[in-house]
């Protein structure tokens, strides 16, 4: 074919049109950033797994808050299951004996400040009935306890704890019967135990009475503290999403250089933080499903759960999945809006644009508006929970993003000083909102923290009553109802002989009453009576010359109605009656020659009136229905004098009640909230500390190059490892500085609102203290790191 053929062949048909693509362009925009963050090899995968930790961590927590609905309600469920019935608890209408009743009686003690809880028990039938988690009642001498209470007994440094215990152990107690896996309980088997010695008989278990309501002040303590916990979270997960943002706007301004406009470089950016959060969801459920598998082991403040009950709810795991990726987009477009990227470089290292700060101060200024608008909260009234928790969560944003622009106009007037401050204050100069958004965080969480302990010291006096007990004169109460023989006199002896003690109020309590019979409307006339030596009398009452075969008859101080009362009964001279209550009497003269004298608080802090007799005047041990009390006095510099003191109680019985004297009493439901506290501000702080590092370690990454042009040009490290330290410390003070004076003023709102006066202004010192510590330890932590990229081979580029 010559070339005049191929001229006249015909031109090929022209390929048809390629389809347009059906897929939205905003989605192939993500996908393609979705590529650039799972592809973009060393360097993109080292960006991605930052942010995906960073999120992790966040995700994590909230996990675990969504699991904490769950856990409480396994927790209360095993509660209840051991709980006594209703017609059990009824101890005036005893129950009827029936082969499936149990006697039992409280053998509560504590350990080295650890309460143990259990109970003596005795089978009345072949078919007793069982509490959970055992499946066989303990026999007389034997004892099924909880793994965490056999461990300890275990050890050989318990050999105190294993005295007190003089049982064979039969058996382990299963999670069902118990409320959490460290919890202290055992039963024991008594062949003794009556309903004279103070058995209490049970029908069953598993209907326990109704719980009793949160007061209104604690319902908007309870709201303070999700806030307060919560509320770091979503900063750290933002914070997160927007680690590597100088390198990917750089790399978005190579994307420009090829032709890519704004909006779809801004979408592509969206698609790698939608990729990093989304990994980060899952790294944060894989941190979470691994960690509740050791969470039996860990105790906080006394805390712990089984790993079965921390099992979110589904619906806010879904939440929690579908909201996380969707606010790394919106952060990340946010962010964009405000650099500008062109095919030649990012206009960021230019001179920023100045923050506003007028739109800052609205929100925090709103939330104090919406506390304002709600009202105070009084003791009676409905508390509106979404109020609290919207103001509360507006103020604190509202520190958080007044923090930059603070940041900012304090380094852009520092000037001069040495070496390292010249180097990290310039570094702040540069990219302040990067350091501002790794301290946010602790922003957040210390000023909610110093609102809430405002809070809770305003209403400290509210829920921690003074009981009146003088611990001077006594520091442990010791009562038991076995009173046969002269059990009643050597229960004195024996505490009076205990190691460490120095004194013993004892007395063998019982009621006398005046013989005769009495219509059932009319009521005998009865107080008590008390048997103890002269000593002991004196700390009870106003007791002048003494000896052994004295009687008093102690009448209350003013209280002229009560000592008219007692007359009746304690008429000089004549008989009055004890009985018990399996019907056994007995009749005493009360002697003619019988002073009169008036009651003293004892150290208990309750006034005692009625017949008070010594030893030689009636034998303590004949009186039916009687009770031994004794009030202790220790020698607290003896090691472990408290231990001994309960190893007397539980060998002389073992259901003797000890208490030990406080002059302040807490309410349990305020003391279960500040406990909660404590334990999520643990744990929050822990998720500080492991975000700032996070973060801190993505800036060094950054700066990799820029530290190794330093150490070439013959930086020591020791300078620059001072530049770090700065760099952490300059925000975080700032930061502190807004935390204090935003909580300061959230807590005197909220003291306003539930009408109480603040009563400690400087809580805010043990917090910033901790965020000063966490200074120091991210620092430390970081040094590492920083050695390993402060080397020359840093300046190769491929």
């Amino acid at each position: 074919m010559t070339l005049l053929d191929e001229k006249r062949a015909p031109a090929p048909a022209p390929a048809p049109p390629a389809r347009p693509s059906r897929t939205p362009s905003w989605l192939r925009d993500l996908a393609l950033g979705v590529r650039f963050a799972a592809g973009g090899g060393r360097e993109g995968w080292t960006r991605t797994l930052l942010t995906a930790v960073g999120v992790g961590l966040g995700v994590t927590l909230l996990f675990l808050a969504a699991s904490v609905p769950h856990a409480l309600d396994a927790r209360n469920a095993r509660t209840d299951a051991r709980a006594e019935t209703k017609i059990s608890e009824n101890r005036d209408a005893q129950a009827k004996k029936t082969d499936s009743t149990v006697l039992r009686i409280s053998a509560d003690t504590e350990y080295h400040d650890r309460s143990i809880t259990g109970y003596l028990m005795r089978a009345e039938g072949d078919r007793p009935v069982l509490p959970p988690g055992i499946d066989a009642l303990p026999g007389p001498g034997e004892m099924v306890v909880s793994p965490a209470l056999r461990d300890l007994l275990a050890s050989p440094d318990n050999a105190l704890l294993k005295e007190r215990f003089p049982y064979k152990l039969t058996g382990t107690i299963a999670d069902e019967g118990l409320r959490s896996p460290n919890e202290l309980w055992f039963y024991a088997g008594s062949d003794t135990l009556t309903t004279a010695a103070g058995g209490h008989r049970v029908t069953g278990y598993g209907d326990p009475g109704p719980t009793p309501p949160l007061a209104p002040m604690l319902i908007v303590l309870v709201i303070m503290v999700c806030v307060v916990l919560l509320a770091p979270v979503a900063i750290f997960i933002a914070t997160a999403v927007r680690f590597g943002g100088e390198r990917r706007d750089r790399r978005l301004a190579a994307l420009r250089l090829v032709g890519t406009d704004i909006r779809t470089t801004r979408r592509i950016a969206a698609g790698e933080a939608f990729f990093g959060s989304a990994l980060g969801v899952v790294v944060g459920l894989v941190l979470f499903l691994v960690g509740r598998r050791f969470v039996g082991y860990i105790e906080v403040w006394d805390v712990s759960a089984f790993p079965a009950d921390l099992a979110p709810d589904l619906r806010l795991c879904l939440l929690v999945a579908l909201a996380v990726p969707l606010t790394a987009v919106l952060v990340t477009l946010t962010a964009m809006r405000s650099v500008v990227i062109e095919p030649l470089g990012v206009v960021r290292d230019s001179r920023a644009r100045k923050r506003r700060l007028w739109w800052r101060l609205l929100l925090p200024l709103a939330g104090l508006g919406v506390f304002w608008v709600t009202g105070k909260a009084g003791e009676y009234e409905v508390v509106n929970p979404y109020a609290i928790a919207g103001g509360a969560v507006l103020v604190l944003v509202g520190l958080a993003l007044l923090l930059p622009w603070l940041v900012e106009a304090c380094v852009k007037r520092m000037r001069g000083g040495p070496v390292p401050w010249q180097l990290a204050t310039r570094r702040l100069q540069l990219s302040s909102g990067t350091a501002s958004r790794a301290v946010s965080g602790v922003t957040v969480a210390v000023a909610g923290a110093v609102a809430v302990q405002m809070l809770f010291a305003a209403m400290n006096a509210d829920f921690n009553k003074l009981t009146g007990q003088d611990t001077s004169r006594a520091q442990f109460y010791a009562s038991s109802e076995q009173v046969s023989g002269d059990s009643a006199v050597r229960t004195i002896k024996e505490f009076r002989a205990t190691r460490g003690v120095t004194q013993v109020i004892g007395m063998v309590e019982a009621y006398a009453s005046k013989p005769g019979k009495y219509a059932e409307d009319d009521i005998q006339p009865t107080t008590s009576f008390s048997v103890g030596d002269c000593a002991t009398l004196r700390e009870v009452a106003r007791i002048g010359s003494c000896e052994d075969g004295d009687t008093f008859v102690v009448h209350p101080r003013n209280d002229k109605e009560m000592q008219g009362w007692m007359d009746k009964t304690a008429r000089k001279g004549k008989e009055v009656e004890f009985e018990s209550g399996s019907g056994r009497k007995l009749r005493w003269t009360l002697p003619a020659d019988a002073k009169t004298v008036v009651s003293r608080k004892d150290p208990v802090g309750e006034d005692r009136w009625g017949i008070m007799a010594t030893p030689g005047a009636i034998d303590a041990t004949t009186l039916p229905g009687a009770s031994t009390v004794s009030q202790i006095r220790i020698d607290e510099s003896v090691p472990d004098v408290a231990e001994y003191v309960r190893n007397t109680a539980a060998r002389i019985d073992p259901g003797m009640l000890v208490v030990t004297m406080s002059s302040v009493e807490r309410d349990r439901q305020y003391a279960s909230i500040q406990t909660g506290l404590q334990v999520g501000a643990t744990i929050t702080l822990l998720l500080i500390a492991a975000s700032m590092l996070v973060s801190q370690l993505e800036q060094l990454r950054e700066r990799k190059r820029l530290l190794s042009v330093l150490v070439a040009f013959g930086t020591r490290r020791i300078t620059l490892g001072w530049s770090v330290l700065w760099q952490t410390a300059v925000p975080v003070v700032i930061g502190l500085a807004v935390a204090v004076a935003g909580g300061l003023a959230l807590g005197a709102t909220l003291c306003w609102m539930v009408d109480k006066e603040v009563s400690d202004w400087l809580v805010f010192l043990p917090l910033a203290g901790a965020g000063g510590a966490l200074i120091l330890l991210v620092t430390l932590l970081s040094l590492p790191p920083l050695w390993r990229m402060m080397r020359p081979d840093g300046l190769r580029s491929e």
